[in-house]
């Protein structure tokens, strides 16, 4: 199964450039419905024997075996028709078997957001005595100031910020560029972090931002724990990750007025739809807005 999976690996990351979670999440998924398979699957995958019944088959087992929500079919779907279009557009099938099979209908999803005082207050919740305290609240001040996802934070580099200009460079999904504004309160906990950062374990950690106690670059794994970690010492009890500060980043640019557009490129997403998620603000704020835009108030 490696060599047809390691084609359709490279595929996504060189012609897709997608980024390596994707693309071993893809692989993953492939992998799974490949070996559940009684035949040989990468065979049978080449070979055109693969039913739309296979694949219906595949799923409903997975959903008997609980914990496959709509949300987790509807990517596996996405994943296997990703996959045999590949095989068409490479001349080994004719047909993609996944196009009769219609994705699972899911509502409509509203991440969890933060308000600004529970951001504050984990922010303000590390104890800064000690240079990791100093990184996580550096880490925190960038994930609210810049909306960074978890992978470009921990892949964030020094060369990456500009203090002068008071703009960082990220580098997204699919090896794609933005700049965003960051604000002065976090460039002061970034160069209060800098001030006491350890030393990098090897050279290719000499430009990593955020390192570990080993001199490495810091894990997505560990920047989770600390995020949690963080909203329980606060008190918060939503259930949070850093993409939850990435959220409320975008929920309280629009609240406080910020266009659309802008936040979209802030974000890095690929269509303004994407971004219209964050519009769903209390009532109250676009209630105001509307009365006070409105040519007959």
């Amino acid at each position: 199964m490696a060599s047809l999976l390691g084609d359709y690996g490279h595929y996504l990351k060189i012609e897709r450039a997608m980024s390596p979670n994707t693309v071993a999440s893809y692989c993953s998924d492939v992998e799974g419905f490949l070996s559940y398979l009684p035949e040989n699957g990468e065979a049978a995958a080449s070979s055109g024997r693969i039913r739309p019944e296979d694949i219906c088959d595949y799923m409903s087992a997975k959903a008997e075996s609980g914990n496959f929500s709509k949300r987790s079919q509807a990517r596996l779907l996405s994943s296997l028709r990703s996959f045999f279009d590949y095989l068409v557009d490479e001349g080994y099938i004719s047909a993609n078997p996944c196009d009769s099979i219609d994705a699972p209908k899911i509502g409509k999803y509203l991440p969890e957001v933060l308000s600004e005082e529970e951001v504050a207050r984990i922010i303000e919740s590390v104890c800064v005595d000690s240079w990791n305290g100093l990184r996580d609240r550096a880490i925190l001040e960038i994930l609210y100031s810049c909306g960074l996802r978890v992978s470009e934070a921990v892949s964030l580099r020094i060369s990456d910020l500009y203090f002068d200009e008071s703009f960082v460079r990220i580098i997204g999904k699919g090896n794609k560029q933005r700049l965003v504004p960051v604000a002065g309160q976090a460039l002061q906990a970034v160069e209060e972090y800098l001030g006491c950062r350890p030393e990098p374990a090897a050279p290719e950690f000499d430009d990593i931002l955020f390192l570990n106690s080993r001199g490495r670059s810091l894990s997505r794994v560990s920047m989770f724990k600390m995020v949690k970690t963080q909203a329980m010492i606060a008190g918060v009890q939503k259930n949070i990750s850093p993409h939850t500060f990435r959220h409320s980043f975008a929920t309280h640019l629009i609240e406080h007025g910020a266009d659309l557009r802008a936040v979209q490129e802030m974000l890095g997403h690929e269509s303004v739809l994407t971004t219209e998620i964050y519009t769903h603000i209390d009532s109250s704020t676009w209630q105001a807005a509307v009365l006070e835009h409105h040519p007959r108030k």
